[in-house]
Parts: C-alpha cells; structure tokens; sequence
C-alpha cells in the first residue's frame, strides 16, 4: 500500500483518486472547489478544500509523506506549473502532472516534474488504433513504435495449438497470454489449444499489429 496526494478534482483526478483507492492506497484529494471534494471525499482517505499555489497550503499537507504527490488540474495551467514547482521545492518524492500539449509539458519538466501524463492525446491515440485495427479489444502502447493488444481468434484457430499455428513466424508478434472464460492465463506451452471465445494478448509493433489484425 502506498500513500498519494491528488491536487485538481476535475474528471480525471476523480477517476484517478477512485482507481487508487480501489487497489488498497491512501488517498488524500484537495481541490479548491469547497462542492467537488463534498461530492468526492467519501471515495478518498481524507479530503481537504484549499488554494495548493499557496505555500502554506501545501505545508500543511505533509507533502514528505507522500509516495508520489499527482497535479491534475485541467484549465488553469500556470496554477498547475505553480503548483508543480511548489511540490518540487518542499521536498515531494515524485511529482506527475497532468499536461494537454507537448509545450505544456517542457515547462512541466522544467518547472519540477518527475513525469507527464497526456490523458486526452493518450486516449484519443489509443481509440484511433483500436478502432483502425479488426478485432481488436484493449491497446497498451509502450512507446511510439511498440505495443501490447488483445484479439479475438479466428474461428480457424480453435482447436489449434500456438506452435501449429506459429504466429510469431508467420506473424512477427508475440503471444504473451490468453484471456479464456474471462481469466487471463500467461503461455507456459506451446501446445496449449484454442478454445472458442479465447483471446490472445500478443506485442509487437503497432503497424505490425494492424496488419495482423487486417487478416482476423
């Protein structure tokens, strides 16, 4: 279990307080917004209502006791910069900080943050691929070139094993695990058979992955 401050109730420091606290951590949100962190507390570890471009703010929070310290606030960027070099100078252990362009993030980086998150380009990118690609259920990108994705099998594989079929011969991707009766079971053999319904989650490169979704 960890311990995680979010700074910005907007819609994705609520889901993100919401998923952290789901798997087990401490979460404190803060959020100038006396109605937001009402609507919100009942779902974090502790709720506190303030302006965080105030120093004395932020003291008050501990911020040392923090495993990573999230500035997700959406509309005011120079609160986030603030904020972000704020965290930085009282000592924060990691800082992440929510960016909606490439130049708000060079000066994220400049001012203090340890890492940038782009939710909106992240999303948009991996719904255009999912949706470029045939069959295609979940997309994970590593970098630019290189992801991990979960297909549906073609009726032709069942009943077949991954050696006879030899995808990454024939396909220059990986299967790292199938996804059978809604449990996802890492490959162990390579004569383990397909069954109806399976998936696979396979990685490789992007355009590589769309080719091969184009003949499922």
């Amino acid at each position: 279990m960890k311990s995680f401050l979010i700074i910005g109730m907007g819609k994705y420091g609520a889901k993100l307080s919401d998923r952290l606290t789901e798997l087990g951590n401490d979460v404190m949100i803060v959020d100038i917004d006396e109605e937001k962190i009402q609507m919100l507390s009942a779902n974090s570890t502790d709720a506190q209502i303030g302006d965080c471009t105030n120093e004395d703010v932020l003291r008050s929070l501990g911020i040392n006791n923090f495993d990573a310290c999230f500035v997700t606030i959406g509309e005011n960027f120079q609160a986030s910069l603030e904020i972000t070099s704020l965290l930085k100078e009282l000592g924060a252990k990691k800082v992440v900080s929510k960016a909606e362009s490439d130049i708000q993030s060079k000066f994220l980086l400049r001012n203090g943050a340890d890492e940038v998150v782009y939710p909106i380009r992240d999303s948009a990118r991996r719904l255009a691929v999912r949706m470029s690609a045939n069959n295609m259920f979940d997309f994970l990108q590593i970098d630019n070139n290189f992801s991990i994705s979960e297909f549906s099998i073609p009726d032709s594989w069942i009943g077949k094993t991954i050696a006879s079929i030899d995808v990454r011969k024939k396909h220059n991707i990986n299967i790292l695990a199938v996804k059978s009766d809604g449990k996802t079971n890492p490959i162990t053999s390579p004569e383990y058979a397909f069954k109806i319904h399976d998936h696979i989650i396979v990685s490789g490169e992007i355009n590589t992955l769309l080719k091969f979704s184009s003949k499922l």
